[in-house]
């Protein structure tokens, strides 16, 4: 049971052979750490040093307490960038107010992301649909690259159009931005497992260094503040700027955890074992409060870094811990090196890391999958992008459109009429062009629930349906794709029921599932205008003899296009994939 809460219990014990792996991945993931954490902290407005302590100890806490402790927590660029456009106007980036003021939006997503965690509430998180997480992110990448070119190219400002606009660049360190970028991305794709980024910081810091480039107006990071983090409570700030938090706060613990499910689900899809959403929040949410204590920002899980954890060879959370001690190091020794990297050189380390953000395949799967979610990301990438810095509002449009069409898609049920196909299955009679199960029979098939939102819709498609030009003295009910039944849905059969005995047509009920059967038993059992039967079989026997179908074959009946426009896309797969639909109508 302890090991339930302290998931730190059930690490493996360090032998001399583990010891090796899981220090050299600490290692890795640390010098690839180091760099990004002090270039995304300048991209979310805070002082340089508060990246590394981000990378710290919300990387001991995470690694402490979460079901994946293989996962590298620390700043990561979306987070980042979701923190500058939440303060934005708010404070001045990199003051005083800005640090406290992020150290409050790291309390409240902490918060926010252990409360779900112990509620067991981790399904609240799947609300944000691949789709809008995608475009989001996307739009996230087009801004972070958009902000980072003026460092990464040394220019007073966004080049504009015309003969002027190469005033403003500073050439040596837009050759020295443009050669580091093309570096970082050659030696990623030649050796990942090669701490290039790292490399690359501290041969350009010697470079900067030796031949004083700062005098040639190449800027560098500047000296940092030696020591190790204070540990406190933020800053009591004013109780209105608090209330602006609340929003922001919320949409960094949704984000930032869709980060860490893309890198747990990877983790354990290669461990075997099933994934604890519910304790990785309670991880993640506890990580965010100590970079609250420790005057950082809200942390979040690098799929880029724990993926090059899993490569280097972790076994466990130990290779988070030696991460640690590298940081520590570092945080102790080694600030005197980062004090020379140059800003071009940072900058693109920034670029680096979000360009693989930027996919148009998912656009074209989205487009040829679902176009009602391809406007969905659309929709969500250009209110992100034109609602910057306040990005967050993306998510929210995202997130709304999302839910609206699922509303719209539960108001409008589809119900068929059953008909007999040549392979022996039962089918939409009219998309396969099928004649009735039997003349004198009314035989329809609900594929949803039957609840208090749905439940009105399909009294509505029942009772056109049930307007026939045959004399109908019998409706059947096939009741398999009928998961729930509520109040209102019961409401709404005992409407349809009355309506069909004034018309003197006796109702039958196919199949159902055993909660939904007991439920409407418990209100029709005594009325001998209705029937229960358990199988098809056992329904069809009933009907009398079927009307024989036309003599036609398979090809003939998958090739027949009286189909309607407005056929959903996975019932036209039943035209390619017979044998498989066949399989699923029976269920």
């Amino acid at each position: 049971m302890l090991q339930h809460y302290l998931p730190f219990l059930r690490w493996p014990r360090l032998t001399p052979q583990r010891f090796q792996s899981e220090f050299f991945a600490g290692l890795t993931v640390g010098l690839l750490a180091l760099p990004q954490s002090v270039a995304y902290a300048g991209l979310a407005g805070m002082p340089l040093i508060t990246g590394i302590y981000a990378t710290l100890l919300p990387t001991l806490i995470a690694a402490l307490f979460s079901a994946t402790p293989r996962l590298a927590t620390g700043p990561t660029a979306l987070t980042c960038l979701l923190i500058y456009g939440s303060l934005s106007g708010m404070a001045q980036p990199g003051s005083a107010e800005w640090v406290v003021l992020a150290g409050w939006l790291a309390l409240f997503s902490g918060l926010f992301q252990i409360g779900l965690g112990a509620l067991r509430q981790g399904w609240l998180m799947d609300l944000v649909s691949s789709p809008v997480l995608m475009a989001f992110t996307q739009a996230a990448a087009l801004l972070i690259i958009t902000s980072q070119l003026p460092a990464l190219l040394a220019l007073e400002g966004m080049p504009s159009v015309g003969a002027d606009a190469a005033l403003s660049w500073h050439l040596p360190s837009a050759v020295l931005g443009v050669v580091s970028l093309v570096i970082i991305l050659i030696a990623r794709r030649l050796r990942p497992s090669i701490p290039a980024v790292f490399l690359l910081l501290v041969v350009a810091a010697a470079a900067a260094w030796l031949w004083n480039w700062d005098t040639y107006g190449i800027g560098v990071v500047g000296e940092l503040p030696a020591g190790f983090p204070a540990l406190g409570v933020p800053i009591l700030a004013p109780l209105h700027s608090l209330m602006q938090l609340l929003l922001p706060a919320l949409v960094i613990a949704l984000v930032s955890f869709m980060e860490t499910a893309a890198s747990a689900r990877l983790d354990h899809v290669q461990s075997g074992e099933p994934w604890n959403r519910d304790q990785d929040l309670i991880g993640q949410g506890a990580a965010k409060l100590t970079a609250a204590f420790c005057g950082a920002f809200p942390t979040s899980t690098s799929f880029s870094r724990s993926a090059l954890n899993l490569f280097a060879g972790a076994q466990s959370g130990w290779s988070n811990i030696f991460c640690c001690v590298v940081v520590a190091a570092v945080l102790a020794v080694g600030l005197p090196v980062l004090a020379w990297v140059p800003n071009a050189v940072l900058a693109a380390v920034v670029v680096a890391s979000v360009l693989g953000l930027l996919k148009w395949q998912p656009w074209v799967q989205l487009w040829r999958g679902s176009r009602r979610d391809f406007f969905v990301a659309l929709a969500t990438l250009v209110i992100t992008y034109a609602a910057a810095p306040s990005m967050y509002w993306g998510v929210c449009a995202g997130l709304v459109l999302s839910l609206l069409i699922f509303v719209h898609r539960r108001l409008h049920p589809r119900v068929v009429e059953l008909g007999r196909h040549p392979d022996g299955s039962l089918r939409d009679r009219h998309e396969w062009d099928l004649p009735p199960l039997n003349e004198r029979v009314l035989a329809l098939r609900p594929d949803c629930s039957l609840d208090y939102l749905v439940a009105p819709a399909v009294e509505r498609r029942v009772l056109e349906m049930s307007k026939t030009e045959r004399d109908v003295d019998a409706v059947y009910l096939f009741m398999q794709g009928v998961n729930l039944i509520d109040t209102t849905g019961l409401e709404v059969l005992a409407r349809l029921f009355d309506q069909f005995r004034r018309r003197s047509i006796k109702i039958n009920v196919v199949g159902a599932k055993l909660d939904v059967e007991r439920r409407m038993k418990s209100l029709f059992a005594t009325r001998d205008d209705v029937r229960f039967h358990r199988t098809e079989a056992d329904a069809l026997a009933t009907m009398g003899p079927a009307e024989a179908p036309d003599a036609v074959s398979d090809s003939e009946c998958l090739g027949h296009t009286n189909a309607p426009d407005s056929v959903s896309d996975d019932r036209r797969t039943q035209q390619f994939e017979p044998s498989e639909r066949s399989d699923a109508e029976r269920s």
